[in-house]
């Protein structure tokens, strides 16, 4: 059996062969549970054809939403709005230059990013070939959508607006509705991963076989490398390159049997983040300047219990739950897997990669607090009336949650399962 026929588990390692799917089947690993890949309905120009309508239309929407504002606020005979960019703008000008560029990157550049990638690789498929830079777009949609928050974003916004209205009032513009069908609309083109893309380009525009040294290899591990980016299994010998790595022989991605240094790398994110919590909810994440009054700083916890005590308890939950809960969870969550990979523990091996999908899901959700502050601080500027600003706590909380992040995507699920059985890896 050639490698060609082969698909490798994500998160265990285990090796299997591809085998067809009747309607609505998905294939899924025997050892983690770990879906392996799904049927799609019609064929592969089908597909192409709904990725491109589904991807336009998000691209056009996502060009709305940042074209327009999003709310206006009017109080005293004043009235303020502004578009995301703008409230990025004014992040900016206030000092919070890295609060600013965590808003910009993920609300903005990667989304943007990750839409125009796919609607020019989609085109492609679409006429039956792979555009230039085929391999080099899909990987770098792959990274954009790791950090596109465009449906954190959207909880965001709905939080602040249901905020400001103890305040002013709200008047909806075409961003905030631009936005809901974004969300959606994302949530749609989700469905569509770079690694399926991939095995789409194949069947539309076949490659090249990868040569005999790839053919009845199949029950040697040792000669099988898993590429993390496109999926593929790179039968020995492996690609390599001037300098002696290995290299995808379909992506050009690096090949590693594990992530280099997991283990060590996700130890300093943990302690790096675990540092930074301690001062995020200490210190104000706004300033509030009142007339008649003096400045307050508001902390994540005085937050929570101000929706609690006026009224909104439902907003104080999930605030206390995306800014608490989830960070300290997946700190010690991630802590735990390390340790337990490290130490080689050989127990209950499902539970803790079941554990780290959790992770890998919730992670992005603590960025909620960073949106509403921007929002906020964006909306809220009637000169002597009323003006809110971010506060220092705002920074750590934002870098606590980007460390976080890359902690989880540096650690290797499959350290979990090399204790099992010999190099992590089984063929069924």
């Amino acid at each position: 059996m050639s490698v060609e026929h082969l698909i490798g588990c994500h998160d265990c390692g285990c090796l299997y062969h591809r085998e067809p799917l009747n309607s609505c089947e998905r294939a899924r690993c025997t050892r983690c549970r770990h879906e392996l890949y799904r049927w799609h309905a019609g064929g592969p120009l089908r597909r192409a054809d709904s990725l491109v309508a589904l991807t336009l239309g998000a691209l056009l929407v996502y060009l709305l939403a940042q074209s327009f504002p999003i709310v206006t606020l009017e109080l005293g005979g004043m009235a303020t709005g502004a578009t995301l960019l703008q409230a990025v703008g004014v992040l900016w000008n206030a000092g919070m230059q890295v609060v600013a560029a965590m808003v910009l990157l993920c609300a903005v550049v990667f989304p943007g990013l990750e839409l125009g990638a796919l609607l020019y690789v989609a085109i492609g498929l679409r006429r039956g070939r792979r555009v230039p830079g085929f391999h080099l777009v899909l990987r770098v949609v792959q990274g954009a959508r790791h950090w596109a928050m465009t449906e954190v974003l959207m909880i965001g916004i709905l939080i602040t607006v249901i905020k400001m209205t103890s305040l002013a009032r709200v008047v909806p513009h075409p961003g905030l509705f631009a936005f809901g069908v974004l969300t959606i609309l994302c949530a749609l083109v989700m469905r569509y991963e770079p690694k399926a893309l991939w095995e789409l380009a194949d069947r539309l525009a076949p490659r090249p076989p990868q040569g005999a040294g790839a053919v009845a290899v199949a029950h040697a591990p040792d000669t099988l490398l898993t590429c993390r980016a496109c999926g593929l299994v790179n039968g020995y010998p492996w690609q390599r390159s001037k300098d002696g790595a290995c290299h995808c022989r379909r992506c050009g991605a690096a090949l590693h049997r594990r992530i280099p240094n997991s283990i060590g790398w996700t130890w300093v994110m943990l302690a790096a983040a675990t540092l930074l919590y301690v001062p995020a909810n200490l210190l104000p994440v706004m300033y509030s300047r009142m007339i008649g009054g003096g400045t307050e700083g508001d902390t994540i916890m005085s937050g929570v219990v101000l929706f609690w005590n006026t009224g909104s308890p439902g907003l104080a939950i999930i605030i206390f739950v995306a800014s608490v809960v989830v960070p300290v969870s997946k700190l010690v969550a991630l802590a735990w897997l390390n340790a337990t990979a490290q130490l080689r523990s050989r127990a209950a091996p499902l539970a803790r990669t079941r554990a780290y999908r959790v992770v890998e899901f919730v992670g992005r959700w603590s960025m909620l607090d960073i949106f509403v502050v921007a929002l906020t601080v964006a909306l809220v500027r009637f000169d002597a009336l009323a003006t809110i600003t971010a506060g220092p706590g705002a920074i750590a909380f934002g870098c606590v949650v980007i460390l976080t992040m890359v902690a989880s995507h540096q650690f290797d699920p499959r350290l979990i399962w090399d204790p099992i059985e010999s190099n992590g890896e089984r063929h069924v």
